[in-house]
């Protein structure tokens, strides 16, 4: 029986657990946050044996073979380096660090230590997600991947959130490195990084605070942002985010020598796209019949997914949580190799330095200037 247990005790422990009790084979041991409240209340919730508002005694007294790590970002270094000093596998929820030099000791140390260290990178893990990586590693593009498109958007339109982080200027994403942009960003840029095989690709990054956003008086929150990010004669990149352009995409998109795919992340839908056009006319008739055969394919795939029982919101999470443990109790590959987590914590590093996000206000409106990792 797998020993397990959480630290951070907010609205995202609530999925962890949730999806733990789904996996056989491990048992919630523990729960610590540093509002003893916090945790109490998620042990009620979830069945937990013991709650703390203090991480070494959870770790003494409890003893769990895995940690899931929670908590804001600032905290995450600190709790994973003690975690994994006192001999604990981890799961930390995104973004893995603050900075990736940050990541380099953590990975460093659960080698020394033979223990493993996962990313919450869960959306590269849904249902459909698995489906585009097996379509791309059976050799679907024709070749490695030549370009791709991420773009991960958030909504502020959340009357609750939006006050919260807008409203209250000792916020904790406002403390962050990257502010907005480190909270969020990692699960699209994660899905590119997956493809690279650069450990130093070129990144350019321009982002700004949006006009709506200026008009209720923000000047620090950039909620916009553009990067392009490209190989030394190969692979090329964009990632958009974006908390205005409509409709609000989590969309990837990636295309080959001979063929491309689309996934829709919102939609649980995957399109293939066909490299080659058709003869003359038929470019304008055949494929629109062939993109609403592959619209009902999904629809097909989806409701026997409801129908499972297995279409939950954080199918994801799950699959990435039972793929962590296998690596454990197993000795199967983690899921995310660490080089993707490292990759993903530089290319991040390279945007928020050249956004100025640890100097001053950023300098939205001048041009930026290249970067290399």
């Amino acid at each position: 029986m797998l020993r397990v247990a959480i630290v951070g005790c907010g609205k995202i422990a609530d999925a962890h657990a949730s999806q733990i009790q789904r996996i056989r084979g491990c048992e919630l041991v523990g729960a610590c946050d540093r509002e003893l409240l916090m945790a109490r209340q998620l042990c009620e919730r979830f069945q937990i044996k013991s709650s703390f508002n203090d991480l070494t005694k959870l770790l003494v007294d409890s003893q769990p073979g895995v940690v899931h790590i929670t908590t804001p970002p600032a905290s995450h270094f600190e709790i994973a380096r003690l975690c994994l000093e006192y001999g604990c596998h981890v799961y930390v929820e995104k973004p893995f660090t603050l900075r990736a030099e940050e990541a380099e000791i953590l990975v460093a140390l659960a080698n020394e230590r033979g223990l493993k260290l996962t990313a919450g990178h869960d959306d590269q893990f849904g249902h459909v997600a698995r489906r585009m990586r097996a379509l791309v590693q059976g050799g679907y593009l024709g070749g490695a991947p030549i370009h791709m498109e991420s773009y991960f958007c958030y909504d502020l339109g959340d009357p609750d959130y939006a006050r919260a982080l807008l409203g209250d200027k000792r916020h904790w994403v406002r403390r962050l490195p990257g502010k907005l942009l480190q909270n969020v960003i990692s699960h699209g840029v994660a899905r590119i990084a997956e493809f690279l095989t650069s450990e130093t690709p070129r990144v350019i990054a321009h982002g700004f605070v949006s006009p709506p956003l200026r008009t209720m008086g923000e000047t620090d929150i950039i909620d916009e942002l553009r990067v392009i990010i490209s190989e030394e004669e190969r692979t090329t990149a964009y990632f958009t985010f974006s908390s205005q352009m409509r409709p609000s995409l989590h969309q990837f998109r990636i295309y080959g020598p001979q063929n491309g795919l689309i996934l829709d992340q919102d939609q649980e839908t995957l399109i293939k796209l066909r490299g080659r056009r058709f003869k003359s006319y038929a470019e304008n008739f055949i494929p629109p019949v062939i993109f609403a055969a592959q619209d009902l394919g999904n629809l097909a795939t989806n409701l026997r997914t409801f129908m499972a029982r297995n279409f939950h919101m954080k199918s994801g999470m799950k699959y990435l949580i039972e793929s962590f443990y296998r690596s454990i109790t197993d000795g199967a590959p983690v899921p995310i190799p660490y080089r993707e987590i490292l990759l993903t914590a530089r290319i991040m590093d390279s945007i928020f330095d050249q956004l100025g996000a640890e100097g001053s206000r950023p300098r939205c409106e001048s041009p930026i200037s290249n970067a290399t990792l």
